[in-house]
């Protein structure tokens, strides 16, 4: 009996690994027939070769990547396998069944829940890193346990302004299409959106792009510094400053070549560490800053023996001051970014970085340059610049500029730029992870980062012009046999680009009602094949399809879709972790001062819930206050909607809000301000009804389709960028990709920045109705007015702000200058003696039915004509004065590009007029009330002392008897 067994035994062994024809036949059928769940959105699945293991009993069947693109779960696997199993002859058919595509096994690609952290095995195990950040900001006042703290990032935009070595010339990597290009596109949503949300989440983001959209750039370093800045050091006792032994940071007129590396041409500077608060030692870095503005904070140091994980650094900006702790023990000899703060002009001690040898433990600080600023493109090719700010530039350059080796920067040695800028995302991710616990087994800077995002868009479009193209995703799992270096599977990947694809589908769709999904790549791509971590790219949107770009366009939609990727980035590190989350909550509403009769001030506003997260509800807030022409501070923590004050007189107080929770911090309300004058003078309420974000003016009439910049340039949150002008709006050429093709334009734009509505406009009307030293002053929001939370009666004076504020039937939110409410309750504030002050650029416009037209009538004394053609010159006359608007884009604040002809009604009378004579305000002084209407808007007066002076007449005629 023995040898009859082992004789079947060898004559199994001994078979041919391979099927019968037919059989491979039916296999092949099988994938050639195969039906995916989803309807459309897949490629043809195929079987691209077998292999049979008769030692092992293995039949292992390798798949295309259109197999993998779809969403595994245990039983479809299980599915699979039986049906497979079924087809092949005995005695395959009691074989073990693989099907991998890639190296990896499709039971490795089941996805697990990303909102339940138990519902699947923790990828990292006990991987996690647990010493101190490599920056804290130790001046936040609340902590954040259930969001990204502690954990780092890279996230990016794609492409950039690049050199093509073949065409001789700097130029975008993708086409101008509908007025931007992806290279400009995708950083407006990354940039003031997604990196933000993560930060507010408590992750350090590094990002391969020059994130800060600020031209200018002034640099403090030991070895040389920017015309005009101070670099001082003070030692104390035994603690002296004196060089590093490794080299450091210096920089030199004109341009740099390729293979300059700007971190090895100085010196650095260390100190011993002290425990002392009072005997320390210091390095002020004080720039000479040429424009006041907004500009990010550069440290950098080198990574010694005995570096320390909690270096002192503390940010001086506008007489605030900011403290941070930086983990010296990784990322040395590079940028390392601290945050972005308002600077005045100038050089002052106000406004500076110092360093300290202040620290928990024995060691050295070692500290290096301080940057200001993004500044501009200072790398040649072929002796020229693109002449652009760095921030628009591909990653490349910035990596030069940021000390990364020559090797990691030009892995093409110089041939092939556009090639070197896909590369050096993931390889300088890999350079600064290198050496962490995410990434042991590489040498690098030690910064513990553990997962990567590339944001892009891409090609393609509808042939009926009105439908999406959406969303896909991409991820590697087949490299290096499926395993990243610190052994966990590839195919975490997968899961964490099945994560982004699942959340902004049903957020998308939540909030606008439609949005597809096209499919999930595995593919061999560079940003998901060399992240030795988690990665994904996520092509968020067709930047050729309009209907997808009339919703890309609008900054609301660019808020929902990077509030979807923030979320699944932390769902999906919570559940590699193991660890609970909480989503950050949004933005508190319905915002306004009041001043009580012992002259306090008291801030009140309201908590926004998010129908999507039942975890993003507020648990407390963040008041942040400036008083006296100074900087925000650093804010104070109340825990409920409420907050006073006690003034000091004659002083102004700007205030914003945020909303905190475990997961983090919301996004800044609007700014509110208010003013106390004396118990006697009258109160002035200002009314901040300018809250529209919107795209360009939409085109879509059945023979054109695109957006028209002259026409109305759109309102981005804070700054944007265009490339140009669009010239082709023919649907007929739609897909054409050619300058005759549609969406195409010019690139007349490319280089700057716009401004956009910063929210900030409720300020410069106080500053100028303070100016008088006649009123107290108190605002509120524009959902304060539609909730009814002020009564417009108790103020002798209303300032209603409306900017750009106008209805447009393309945009995803909707936006009113006077609502029928509003006509309401203005109607009904001038009836009772209201004294009121209207601004804006599109008051007759946005005003056009019957009813409305009756309110501008009647109630604004005015009315408007929309054939009149209004003088491009930004001239007024009025008041005894001639002024300047800003009617031209630029980057310091929003364009006035409409402005109104406002034809005074009845008793009322023209006040201000145009270069052209024509009217340009509309004064009534009845003898019920008084009103002063504007056809631009106040805040675009280009001089604050020319802002004062009519502000001060203004009142003084609304205000008299």
């Amino acid at each position: 009996m023995v040898a009859l067994a082992l004789c079947c035994a060898v004559s199994v062994y001994a078979q041919d690994n391979s099927l019968d024809a037919a059989t491979e036949r039916r296999l092949k059928d099988y994938f050639l027939n195969y039906k995916f769940d989803a309807a459309t959105g897949y490629a043809q699945a195929r079987m691209k070769s077998y292999r049979i293991d008769n030692r092992q009993r293995i039949v292992t069947i390798t798949a295309n990547d259109a197999f993998a693109a779809q969403d595994f779960t245990a039983k479809m696997v299980s599915k699979i396998y039986r049906k497979v199993s079924r087809i092949l002859p005995s005695p395959y058919d009691t074989y073990k069944i693989r099907i991998a595509v890639n190296g990896v096994t499709i039971d490795l690609m089941v996805d697990g829940d990303m909102a339940d952290p138990n519902s699947i095995v923790r990828a990292w195990g006990n991987i996690d890193y647990k010493g101190n950040a490599w920056v804290r900001n130790v001046s936040r006042p609340f902590d954040i346990s259930r969001g990204l703290g502690n954990r780092h990032l890279t996230v990016y935009a794609s492409h950039g302004r690049f050199y093509d070595q073949k065409k001789g010339r700097w130029r975008w990597q993708r086409p101008s299409l509908f007025a931007t290009t992806e290279d400009l596109f995708t950083p407006t949503i990354v940039v003031p959106y997604l990196i933000p949300m993560l930060e507010n989440a408590g992750a350090n983001v590094f990002t391969p792009r020059e994130r800060d959209w600020q031209p200018n750039e002034v640099i403090v370093d030991n070895n040389r510094s920017s015309l005009g800045a101070k670099y001082e050091e003070v030692g104390t006792g035994s603690r002296q400053w004196k060089d590093t032994e490794k080299p450091g940071f210096s920089f030199h007129d004109g341009l740099y070549s390729d293979h300059e590396n700007p971190f090895i041409q100085g010196t650095a500077r260390q100190v011993k560490t002290t425990k002392s608060k009072s005997k320390i030692s210091i390095i002020s870095y004080t720039p000479d800053i040429p424009e006041a503005g907004r500009y990010a904070v550069y440290v950098s140091y080198q990574t010694v023996e005995k570096s320390v994980d909690d270096a002192e650094y503390i940010v001086c900006h506008k007489g605030q001051e900011t403290r941070f702790r930086v983990n010296q023990q990784m990322g040395g000899g590079t940028w390392v970014y601290l945050g972005t703060f308002d600077f005045d002009k100038g050089c002052n001690e106000y406004n500076r970085v110092v360093v300290t040898n202040h620290a928990s433990r024995k060691g050295v600080v070692t500290a290096d340059a301080v940057r200001f600023g993004g500044g501009m493109g200072n790398i040649e090719r072929n002796g020229t610049t693109s002449g652009m700010p760095r921030a628009m530039e591909a990653a490349r350059y910035c990596a030069q500029w940021s000390g990364v080796p020559y090797a990691i920067y030009s892995t093409k040695d110089g041939a092939d730029d556009y090639a070197d800028d896909i590369n050096v995302r993931p390889l300088t991710t890999n350079w600064l992870a290198g050496g962490s616990v995410y990434m042991p087994y590489k040498v690098g800077k030690n910064v513990p980062i553990e997962l990567s995002l590339a944001v892009h868009s891409d090609a393609g479009y509808s042939y009926n012009g009105k439908d999406l193209v959406g969303s896909l995703a991409i991820c590697t799992t087949g490299n290096n046999e499926g395993v990243l270096n610190a052994g966990i599977p590839r195919s975490v990947s997968k899961t964490f680009a099945k994560n982004l694809l699942d959340g902004i589908s049903a957020d998308l769709k939540a909030k606008y009602g439609r949005w597809v999904v096209r499919y999930l790549w595995d593919r061999n791509y560079s940003e998901t094949r060399n992240p030795e971590i988690p990665s994904a790219i996520l092509e968020t949107l067709s930047h050729q399809n309009f209907p997808d770009m009339a919703y890309a366009q609008d900054p609301n939609f660019k808020f929902t879709l990077a509030r979807s990727i923030y979320k699944a980035i932390l769902k999906y590190t919570a559940a590699q972790h193991g660890t609970r989350y909480t989503v950050q909550p949004l933005a508190p509403r319905s915002l306004r001062t009041s001043i009580d009769r012992q002259g306090k001030i008291t801030l009140t506003w309201e908590a926004q819930t998010d129908p999507r997260e039942s975890t993003a509800m507020p648990s407390a807030y963040v008041v942040y206050t400036r008083s006296g022409g100074g900087g925000f501070d650093n804010g104070t923590v109340v825990s409920s909607t409420t907050y006073t004050m006690t003034p000091q007189p004659g002083t102004q107080y700007d205030f914003k809000v945020t909303a905190i929770n475990d997961g983090g911090e919301s996004f800044a309300s609007p700014i509110v301000s208010a003013l106390y004058k004396s118990a006697e003078a009258k109160t002035v309420l200002v009314v901040n009804g300018f809250d529209r974000l919107s795209a360009p003016q939409v085109v879509d009439d059945g023979r054109r389709q695109g957006f028209d910049l002259d026409a109305d340039p759109g309102v981005s949150y804070g700054l944007t960028a265009w490339n140009g002008r669009q010239t082709c709006f023919n649907v007929n050429r739609m897909g054409v990709e050619s300058p005759t093709g549609l969406g195409y334009g010019g690139e007349e734009m490319a280089g700057l920045f716009v401004a956009g509505n910063d929210f900030s406009y409720v300020a410069t009307h106080t500053s100028a109705i303070a100016s008088g030293h006649k009123y107290n002053v108190v605002s509120c929001d524009r959902a304060s007015i539609d909730g009814r939370k002020v009564a417009l009666a108790d103020y002798s004076c209303v300032d209603l702000i409306l900017g750009m504020q106008r209805y447009t039937p393309y945009a995803v939110q909707y936006y009113k200058t006077f609502t029928p409410a509003w006509q309401e309750m203005f109607r009904a504030y001038t009836q009772q003696g209201g004294r009121l002050l209207v601004s804006g650029s599109y008051i007759g416009s946005d005003m056009q039915n019957d009813a409305e037209q009756q309110f501008l009538s009647s109630v604004l004394q005015l009315e408007y004509h929309p054939a009149d053609s209004v003088t491009a010159q930004p001239a007024i006359n009025g008041l005894g004065m001639t002024f300047d608007i800003g009617r031209r884009l630029n980057r310091h604040h929003y364009a006035a590009t409409h402005v109104e002809i406002l034809h005074p009604q009845g008793q009322a009378y023209c006040a201000m007029q145009y270069a052209d004579g024509t009217s340009a305000a509309v004064a009534y002084d009845g003898a019920a009330y008084k009103s002063f209407v504007m056809g631009f808007p106040f805040e675009c007066i280009q001089s604050s002392a020319t802002r004062n002076l009519l502000m001060q007449g203004i009142m003084q005629f609304l205000q008299k008897q």
